[in-house]
């Protein structure tokens, strides 16, 4: 198939898709607003009071999601929402942003400053790096992510705390799911309805830090 005719055809389906459409109905920024919402319906992630941290936010259709879950009814959240991504991110409301690279130490500080010594109840985590179409390439950078982001849990995670992170199924799924279990008292694979078919993209839970 051509490229022109992939582009198509994946525009087509774009279109089509009902969970764009939905998003497009309801204000979300992307479709990928279903697949939190989806999660948080099966697990209760998401609880008021919370503080909770959501990596590789932009465009912010999940800190929509939270800002939603955490709303009070009267103008504001209870709890506190920061997000960080490598691109920007236009403002959510009552939603506390960082441009920057979770990858650098910089960024790390800026966080760690922003939290000052406060624990968090969630991170969710929609990061991917920037796709090279080589597998095994492409496994190490997202298991290098992961691995970021569970050291960062271990680091700051509240005892019964939750990481979700996104990952694919492939090359260095089972060391990711391994080194979850070394992490976490209970982890579960998610794979939401709204998350393509075809696509190998699924989600990982871990619940309860072990000490």
């Amino acid at each position: 198939m051509s490229k022109n005719r992939f582009s198509k055809a994946w525009l087509d389906q774009h279109r089509n898709d009902p969970y764009v459409k939905q998003a497009q109905a309801r204000g979300y920024r992307s479709r990928a607003a279903f697949k939190l919402i989806e999660i948080d319906q099966q697990d209760k992630l998401i609880q008021p009071g919370h503080t909770v941290l959501d990596l590789g936010s932009t465009p912010g259709a999940w800190s929509q999601v939270l800002r939603e879950r955490l709303a009070t009814g009267t103008g504001g959240i209870r709890g506190r929402i920061i997000a960080l991504d490598l691109l920007p991110m236009e403002p959510v409301a009552d939603v506390e942003f960082i441009q920057g690279d979770f990858r650098e130490d910089d960024t790390l500080e800026i966080l760690k400053t922003m939290l000052a010594g406060a624990r968090v109840d969630l991170i969710v985590s929609d990061m991917a790096p920037n796709l090279s179409g080589v597998e095994l390439a492409d496994a190490a950078r997202m298991s290098d992510l992961i691995e970021l982001a569970a050291d960062f849990a271990v680091d700051h995670l509240k005892p019964q705390g939750v990481l979700l992170v996104k990952c694919f199924h492939g090359s260095g799924y089972s060391q990711i799911v391994e080194r979850f279990k070394r992490t976490f008292l209970q982890v579960a694979p998610r794979k939401p309805k709204a998350s393509r078919d075809k696509s190998a993209e699924t989600y990982l839970l871990g619940r309860g830090l072990k000490r």
